[in-house]
């Protein structure tokens, strides 16, 4: 079997961006296994948007040292889901400026999990030479809620934050998380990574698990049988892609 190392939901270890950095392998337990805050921001981030810190932390308690999950509410539109777009997913999620970064490791964040096709802006990365008719709608919007265009506000010394100015740091990313995550929004609990212990390896397959007790989890799945699933049976809530949707249409109209 070949694949890709960014395949599905997976891991960027330091090295995929900073050469010196560690591997998957160097990676302890005491790092991918932590308090975590899980912040949903559907419902003020659609196509293109930029969120900050205070969207963040308005919505959930961040401490020192945590990890943290951003659920867009993206991953609705990955290949198992009912609304599946790989163009919106991987192309048109919202994502961060350096704000954001620089408050990410001002709280010395371990590590960050989206469920998107990245961490980084995608209109920060090379995907905005390599789709120009997005491009071209990321600068309406951009023009229109932020006052500049696109190749201003994310000029050449931004290019890639999320990788080239956390990596050094210590703060990877894991990226297109999906799954159930939709049950344990805007809260904290314990949340673990699991790649394989990739010698050398940039990135890696992962496994992302929350750890609630058995009281709770008969809570939770109480509330999935009460939600729509996916073909592989992932419990999923349409209205985060109903408020997407409005958020998208203003920003575009």
């Amino acid at each position: 079997m070949t694949h890709s190392n960014h395949l599905g939901t997976h891991l960027d270890g330091e090295i995929h961006f900073h050469t010196p950095g560690k591997d998957i392998a160097s990676l302890e337990m005491d790092y991918l296994v932590h308090e975590a805050a899980i912040v949903d921001l559907s419902d003020i981030c659609g196509d293109y948007d930029v969120y900050t810190s205070k969207m963040v932390e308005d919505r959930v308690e961040v401490c020192e040292g945590d990890i943290l999950i951003i659920h867009t509410g993206y991953h609705h539109f990955g290949w198992d889901m009912p609304t599946a777009n790989e163009i919106r997913y991987m192309v048109m999620h919202p994502g961060p400026d350096r704000e954001f970064a620089e408050w990410a490791k001002a709280k010395k964040l371990r590590w960050i999990g989206v469920d998107c096709g990245s961490a980084d802006h995608p209109m920060n990365t090379i995907i905005r030479d390599w789709m120009p008719r997005q491009a071209r709608q990321a600068e309406k919007v951009f023009q229109k809620k932020y006052g500049m265009p696109l190749a201003e506000f994310f000029d050449d010394s931004k290019y890639q934050l999320m990788h080239l100015e956390m990596f050094p740091f210590g703060i990877v990313h894991a990226e297109c998380i999906g799954g159930e995550l939709d049950l344990i929004l805007n809260r904290r609990v314990t949340i673990g990574m699991f790649p394989w212990r990739f010698v050398d390896g940039e990135s890696c397959i992962s496994r992302c698990v929350a750890m609630v007790d058995d009281a709770e989890y008969e809570e939770l799945m109480a509330k999935k049988a009460a939600l729509p699933k996916t073909k592989f049976g992932d419990a999923f809530e349409p209205l985060h892609v109903e408020s997407i949707n409005k958020l998208s249409q203003a920003n575009l109209s």
